[in-house]
């Protein structure tokens, strides 16, 4: 089945194909098809007047709301290339996103959990390449209403007509194992190819109506959610925040048919005081996975009220910021299938294992290549175009996935990667600390959580709550360890490799 070639083709075509239809809900603001292609315009020709040209970028820095998705789509409709930064993120990490992708804009969703994201975002850094950093609840207003006379609307169409499905339409950074993040950059092509492809092994369509909590800065979110949305026409109830009751009430109320979320997500839900009680019948499809899912969830999701949640289809998939989706299961997988593997690789992919057990991917899919490093892009894509996942896995005869270990230390906490290194690197410049490794260890609500090993300097006044307040300062809160133990030394090999299979042992 063909697809349009660009994302502002994608936002016409949706427009076109379901006009008055509902595309975003969120409280009582429900916005349509063709409204969404109208502001998106609107904003577009805001960005052109603020300077963003072919290929700009503009970090978006706001959780999942209405707003986000027309100011991520007035990114590519401008011509421009989107950065998505976690909304979770201090302002250091995202002033280092800025400067790193040399972006003219940036907008914030200001007083975000209480934060004061605009003031502390110009405290960490001088933003030499930011013309201006606008407030998410701005947009339309300082954005939308730009001078008709400063830029036409023939100017915006001429300006998204020109995109290429070769151009980046987005970058999103994902951590790596030296603790550096990395902006996998993709092309308009590979997002809506990536998107359609799980639209259709999902079913989705015009009919259904998609609760999307996993965050629109992740691909999970944006193109499972956003994208997916305007390639089906079904309509999107964007959630800022995952809170239980809301989403039983936005289940309940709205007949929520597509729920896709980390296994926590699913939990939450079927461990929900007054659970039983509510009406969650409507829910058809969900799609879980970025941790290790046990079998009885798996049955608990599929088995009616009051013992379950009566989902009709329960698949898993894996992938990951450089392909997005690799594998999926599929309609009628027994729950022990769709516990235990990943399911097998989507259309136009190819997966194969390779030294050391590693898994490989390859197809059109796959990103264009690590912003700015061309290094760390040849270390990952090798010449024959195998993308080395860092996952060490099998695949049965029926080309079913099941990741069995990580050649990286990454671990994944409420489905966040979290990559110990970074945490390291961050630790490391706490007083008192000699040495430190981070390693993930099982809990029962986030999956995993980390847990650092300090050593401290000799005479240091160091405690547990020093080490994780003074991480929670620097990044994000799930990437903030949970538990601290001080050692005397790190286990370590000949080459000075910290041993962490020795640290797990001693759990």
């Amino acid at each position: 089945m063909a697809h349009p070639g660009t994302l502002p083709d994608v936002l016409r075509a949706a427009a076109e194909a379901h006009r008055d239809r509902p595309f975003l809900v969120e409280g009582k603001r429900r916005v349509s098809f063709v409204e969404t292609l109208e502001l998106v315009r609107d904003v577009a020709r805001g960005y052109v007047a603020y300077g963003v040209e072919p290929g700009f970028r503009v970090v978006l820095w706001a959780p999942n709301s209405i707003d986000w998705v027309i100011a991520a789509l007035a990114v590519t409709y401008a011509g421009g290339t989107l950065v998505p930064a976690n909304s979770r993120y201090t302002a250091h990490e995202v002033a280092d996103i800025v400067d790193r992708t040399s972006a003219a804009l940036v907008i914030v969703d200001d007083g975000f959990l209480g934060g004061t994201q605009i003031a502390d975002l110009r405290a960490a850094s001088d933003l030499p390449s930011v013309r201006d950093v606008v407030d998410l609840k701005d947009v339309l207003t300082r954005l939308g209403d730009v001078d008709a006379h400063e830029v036409g609307p023939a100017e915006i169409e001429a300006r998204s007509g020109a995109v290429s499905p070769e151009d980046v339409a987005d970058i999103l950074f994902t951590s790596g194992t030296t603790g550096r993040s990395k902006g996998a950059m993709s092309a308009h092509r590979q997002t809506i190819a990536v998107s359609a492809a799980w639209a259709e092994i999902g079913g989705v369509n015009a009919e259904d109506r998609y609760l999307v909590v996993n965050p629109f800065f992740h691909s999970f979110g944006y193109k499972i959610g956003i994208v997916v949305g305007l390639l089906t026409g079904a309509t999107l109830y964007p959630v800022a925040t995952f809170d239980v009751e809301a989403v039983m009430d936005l289940i309940e109320t709205e007949r929520i048919t597509l729920l896709p979320g980390a296994p926590t997500v699913f939990t939450s839900l079927l461990d929900a005081p007054g659970r039983a009680a509510r009406d969650l019948s409507s829910l058809r499809l969900s799609i879980t996975g970025a941790a290790v899912v046990p079998v009885v969830l798996i049955e608990r999701m599929r088995a009616p009220s009051p013992e379950g949640l009566g989902i009709d289809h329960v698949y898993t998939a894996f992938g990951m910021t450089e392909a997005v989706v690799v594998t999926m299961c599929r309609e009628g997988d027994a729950d022990e299938l769709v516990a235990t593997t990943c399911g097998r690789a989507i259309a136009g992919v190819e997966t194969r294992i390779g030294d050391g057990g590693e898994l490989l991917v390859r197809g059109d899919i796959v990103m264009l290549g690590y912003l700015d490093d061309p290094a760390a892009t040849a270390e990952a894509i090798d010449a024959d175009g195998w993308l080395h996942t860092g996952d060490i896995g099998t695949l049965d005869e029926a080309g079913n996935l099941r990741i069995t270990d990580r050649l990286k230390d990454m671990y994944i906490s409420g489905g966040f990667n979290v990559y110990p290194a970074e945490v390291e690197q961050a630790l490391a410049r706490l007083d008192g600390v000699a040495d430190v490794a981070v390693i993930g260890v099982p809990d029962e609500r986030m999956g995993e959580i980390g847990k650092a090993f300090v050593v401290r300097r000799p005479d240091a006044d160091l405690g547990a709550e020093a080490v994780i307040s003074f991480a929670r300062e620097r990044l994000a809160n799930y990437k903030a360890p949970r538990l601290v133990e001080f050692v005397d030394v790190l286990p370590r090999n000949a080459s000075g490799k910290v041993l962490k299979t020795d640290l797990r042992g001693v759990q």
